[in-house]
């Protein structure tokens, strides 16, 4: 009898302690669906589509007639400027799409899908450019345009230097040509500056971010001998599986905790785990903590996440780093896209924070595909002596191409030049300078729109609640601007942008947004906030998916239907404008 209580309090004790650990993770989780993957793969699997015909269309906000009037013929006028400024780049974008899923996905996401068919049927976007310049991109038309998409974050310091890193490098490796499996011997230069750089023991070359960042989570995971990963949420550190978790991954989420940044609850659990191997850090989302990329296609209402500042987020890594170091958590900084754009020596340098493992992509290849793992030499070690069979595999066909080697050694070459290690030292003045002249500007004309950034990268904020602000990405395109498919959540400059260019870029992002306002897609309303437009989406979608939109315009929605009482019972309504971004990515 004794040994049986003996067993009850012991059984006891454990279920508790596991209960205990299991209500810590709950509570260190962000309270949106970016928090919960599996609720998030759950729900993106009940989000029906629907669409608004053109009566909808333009009146998505119950605006009054004269503006849905307005909308209607400017909206046509865009369509048909955009479609007479660039016939032959469209029909050579269309010709691809019929064969390239990529631009099929793209099409459909650049914004919120209730509006997708018409945008797609009118609003075209091409996806074939011919030439570069200075800080210009040219379509197939000839028409140039000021580009602020960066290459997807490759272009740090202009097009030019970029063409020169691949010309040079072409020269070097011509001699060996594209040898796989022994080394150029460039690539002991490589070595000694990326070792330098990250303050880090060994290096290992890969072919994409994603396969860089794949390598430093077995890494960790083959040292530590324990099976979990933490990543924050929204945070991007490439498509695969193992740190994708959520909606946009058809399976489900395994041996990876999504904890919320920013959070002394995520620390603690860190602190009191032991199945922990690593924790993953991607800086950028200092611009938008807890939240994936703002897309234009994730636009609901007006709320984009505020950047946390540098300072804020500098501290942050930094306790971070305190409690890795104390429970022997591997700290991987994902530097893949921001790279060598806050600073020489990457994020770590700009937010003082020293991480175990580094990851780096992008524009450490000179303008071609590369990824790299910088780290502490006993964590790079893919073996152990004592135990000949027990490896840590990782190879690549093209890992440590002569080409890309060569490439590489160009921008890193380029980063070493005096003048433009220089360059950063006022860096972030001059490019929070530009955002304040863009702001004040914007200010000036009374229109709701201010723009954050994070040195050289910006983000659009919009200050006023409606349904239309992804429309403002057409808009800037008429005007004379590139940018990514996700629009006007992410502006990536150059860092050889001028003053003059930089005002040229100001004068043609006002323009774009007066034209917009003028058009009237700025309409305010005092019923039309962020809380109406959650809650109208919320009411489509769930009309849609018991079939009764139409039912709504004859007054018989079904009191079940009504969103605040929804919203109350179900407690959604923090993600509620969630739901509407299953439908995009990071």
């Amino acid at each position: 009898m004794t040994a049986l209580w003996t067993l009850v309090v012991i059984t006891s004790l454990l279920t508790l302690r596991w209960l205990v650990r299991r209500l810590q993770l709950s509570g260190a989780k962000h309270p949106s669906l970016a928090g919960h993957a599996r609720l998030s793969q759950l729900l993106a699997r009940f989000v029906p589509f629907y669409e608004y015909d053109e009566d909808e269309f333009f009146a998505a906000d119950d605006a009054p007639a004269n503006v849905r009037d307005r909308r209607r013929r400017a909206f046509n006028d865009l369509a048909r400027r955009l479609r007479e400024k660039a016939p032959k780049t469209l029909a050579v974008t269309e010709d691809l799409e019929a064969g390239i899923s990529d631009l099929q996905f793209i099409g459909r996401y650049r914004v919120p899908f209730q509006f997708r068919g018409l945008v797609r049927d009118r609003l075209p976007v091409g996806a074939v450019a011919a030439a570069t310049q200075d800080r210009r991109i040219a379509d197939l038309d000839g028409n140039w345009s000021l580009d602020a998409g960066g290459a997807y974050g490759v272009n740090v310091f202009g097009y030019e230097v970029y063409k020169q890193c691949i010309d040079k490098a072409a020269q070097r490796a011509r001699e060996l040509g594209p040898v796989l499996g022994l080394y150029h011997p460039i690539v002991a230069d490589n070595v000694r500056r990326l070792k330098e750089i990250s303050g880090l023991d060994e290096v290992s070359f890969h072919m994409s971010g994603t396969e860089a960042v794949m390598q430093a989570v077995r890494l960790a995971r083959y040292h530590t001998g324990r099976s979990h990963i933490v990543r924050f949420a929204g945070a991007y550190h490439g498509w695969w599986d193992g740190v994708q978790a959520g909606a946009g991954n058809p399976r489900p989420p395994h041996e990876v905790y999504t904890l919320r940044e920013m959070s002394k609850k995520s620390l603690r659990v860190l602190a009191t785990r032991r199945d922990i191997a690593c924790v993953l850090v991607n800086p950028l989302q200092a611009m938008h903590p807890n939240a994936g990329a703002p897309s234009d296609g994730a636009l609901v209402g007006s709320r984009r996440t505020v950047p946390a500042g540098k300072a804020a987020y500098g501290e942050w890594l930094r306790d971070l780093r305190d409690v890795c170091t104390r429970r022997n958590i591997v700290l991987i900084l994902d530097e893949v896209f921001l790279g060598f754009r806050l600073a020489p020596g990457g994020a770590h340098e700009y937010f003082s924070v020293n991480a175990d493992l580094v990851t780096y992509g992008k524009t450490l290849g000179g303008g071609l595909p590369v990824g790299v793992v910088c780290g502490r030499a006993e964590l790079m070690r893919r073996f152990r002596d004592a135990r000949p069979t027990d490896v840590n595999f990782a190879r690549g066909t093209f890992n440590a191409h002569p080409y890309v080697m060569t490439a590489m050694n160009e921008i890193l070459l380029y980063l070493d030049r005096p003048e433009v290690r220089a360059s950063y030292l006022d860096l972030d003045a001059v490019w929070d300078a530009r955002a304040r002249q863009l702001n004040d500007a914007l200010a000036a004309k009374s229109l709701p729109i201010r723009l954050q950034n994070l040195t050289s990268v910006f983000t659009t904020l919009f200050t006023q609640p409606g349904r239309y602000g992804w429309m403002l990405q057409y808009y800037l395109r008429a005007h004379g601007i590139a940018m990514s498919w996700i629009g006007t959540g992410r502006f990536i400059f150059s860092h050889d942008y001028t003053e003059a260019d930089f005002a040229e870029f100001t004068s043609r992002f006002v323009a774009a947004a007066e034209e917009m306002a003028t058009d009237g897609f700025f309409w305010a309303d005092a019923k039309l906030t962020d809380r109406w437009i959650r809650r109208r989406v919320l009411r489509e979608m769930l009309e849609a998916r018991l079939g009764g939109r139409r039912k709504k315009r004859e007054g018989r929605v079904s009191a079940a239907l009504d969103p605040v009482l929804l919203e109350r019972a179900t407690g959604l309504e923090p993600a509620t404008s969630t739901l509407a971004r299953l439908h995009s990515t990071n």
